[in-house]
């Protein structure tokens, strides 16, 4: 259920209320800004500073600790497309982290509960608080708002993604979102080079990008080699026509070379 505001940060827990179409334009509004350097905790109350996650993608959710629904289902779905994630893209490819945005109660320790919970055990993963200021600050720039209401919170089912420049790439909506949402666009920031074949190592992570497909039926990602066999061998072909129409342009050139002299 999509009924969230997005509020100014100094107006996070203020009530008041956006439509669906609202909600969804302030979150798209998002995409492309850059996110501020937050200092927030982690369950062991050590400070984290948002730009420490710099240099690769980041994956960040928002929940409160006393939620009974929605949040768990976030996370629980948000926990098997990570390790799936993980899985394809490697453990250090990406970091998570979910922020409690109740600030009044989602403590450290409560972060930490609520992780374990979850069943949320990556190491790449963190579960974050902080005041007022930092938490609703960043979910400004996110373009996620909250606002409470009779059963505690109501808010956007909204996870981001931010690219390894801090910048809003991806927002992928609902609780119990499809696997792919979020792989794919992790992939495109993994894999995906500005020049195809400046390097090898940009080379392999073209090939790496095309040839990591989705199963539906098993739910997993897999590495297609008839696609990269067929990539291989479309290449070769294109060499091999190319090599026969330079060697023919060459003999047709001395031939007349040779009939011009004669």
């Amino acid at each position: 259920v999509f009924v969230v505001p997005v509020l100014p940060p100094a107006s996070a827990y203020e009530k008041g209320k956006f439509g669906e179409k609202e909600a969804l334009a302030q979150s798209q509004a998002a995409i492309g800004r850059s996110v501020g350097d937050y200092v927030l905790r982690d369950e062991t109350n050590r400070e984290v500073r948002l730009s420490r996650y710099r240099g690769r993608p980041l994956v960040v959710s928002f929940v409160y600790t006393s939620c009974a629904d929605a949040c768990p289902v976030i996370t629980r779905t948000l926990v098997d497309a990570a390790e799936e994630a993980q899985d394809t893209l490697g453990e250090d490819a990406f970091s998570v982290v979910t922020v409690g945005f109740d600030v009044a109660s989602d403590t450290p320790e409560r972060m930490r509960m609520f992780a374990g919970q979850q069943g949320a055990d990556l190491s790449n993963w963190r579960f974050l608080s902080g005041d007022l200021l930092s938490v609703a600050g960043l979910a400004d720039d996110l373009g996620f708002a909250f606002y409470r209401s009779a059963k505690g919170f109501d808010h956007l089912f909204q996870t981001t993604i931010i690219d390894g420049d801090g910048r809003v790439y991806r927002q992928v909506y609902g609780a119990g979102f499809e696997t792919p949402l979020l792989v794919e666009p992790l992939k495109e920031l993994v894999f995906g080079t500005t020049a195809p074949f400046s390097s090898l190592e940009d080379l392999v992570k073209k090939v790496r990008l095309f040839c990591t497909i989705y199963d539906p039926a098993t739910d997993r990602y897999r590495f297609d080699y008839s696609i990269f066999i067929q990539l291989v061998i479309g290449t070769v072909i294109i060499l091999f026509m190319i090599g026969f129409v330079v060697r023919n342009f060459v003999r047709l050139r001395r031939r007349r070379s040779d009939e011009t002299a004669a």
